[in-house]
Order: structure tokens, then sequence, then C-alpha cells
């Protein structure tokens, strides 16, 4: 059992502990009831809900990290703005400022970045012997 996992199942406790605690004492003080059956609702809803967080929260974190511009060069993208020679492409579903290697490239043009030069992106479009290779 990982330290994060326990600190998961103990701040849900917690949450579950607060709710009660608001349900049975706090909300009847302003004269406000909800039957045990509305409370068990609430509880299992909030299970759910921390156990669905959990799993997302640990795949996010799972998740390779990109080690900056880089680790960009071979992924291929579309051009959202005519590259003329500058303008927007997106690689991996964000947008990036890039510049093309050689002439304008329209939109909708595959490309394949080749370097890059501060934080702006090189890419060339993508020719017949590019749409084979996986980056």
């Amino acid at each position: 059992m990982t330290i994060r996992l326990i600190l998961a199942i103990v701040s849900s406790l917690l949450e579950e502990v607060a709710l009660v605690a608001i349900v049975l004492w706090g909300l009847p003080q302003i004269d406000v009831h909800i039957p045990l059956a509305g409370l068990v609702a609430m509880m299992v809803a909030l299970g759910v809900y921390d156990i669905f967080s959990y799993r997302m929260g640990s795949k996010a974190l799972g998740q390779r990290p990109v080690m900056g511009l880089p680790a960009m060069v071979g992924s291929r993208g579309k051009v959202v703005s005519p590259l003329s020679p500058e303008g927007m492409v997106k690689i991996k579903g964000e947008l990036w400022k890039a510049a093309s290697e050689g002439g304008v490239l329209d939109i909708g043009d595959e490309i394949t970045v080749v370097g890059q030069d501060g934080l702006r992106l090189i890419v060339r479009k993508n020719t017949v012997g590019d749409l084979g290779k996986n980056s």
C-alpha cells in the first residue's frame, strides 16, 4: 500500500465524518432534517466520487512527463494557421508556435517536428515516406 493510497483513504474517511456531522448535528440546528436514507445516499455518492477522483488522479500521475521541447522532435501534427514561414501547429492536442523549414504550409497540412529555435518548433511538411513513420 502506497502512502498516497493511505492518505486518500484517511481523507475520504474524514470527509464522510464531516458529512455525518453536518447532516446529523449542523442541519438540525437550522431546522433542516434529512432522513437516514438521504444521509446514506450522500455517503455512497461521496465515496463513489472519491474512488473516481483517486483513479483519475493516479492515471494522470502515472503518465510519463514530456521533457521539454527536445522531446517534441519527431512528433507529428497539423497546421492550424498558415506557416509563411511562422504560424501555429497542433501537436498532441496542444497549440505550438512553429516555423516552416521549407516554404509556406497551409491549414490542415500534416507536419513533423524537426527541431526547435527557442520556444518555437521547426517543422516540415510530411511527405509520402513520412506517413508510415510512427513518432
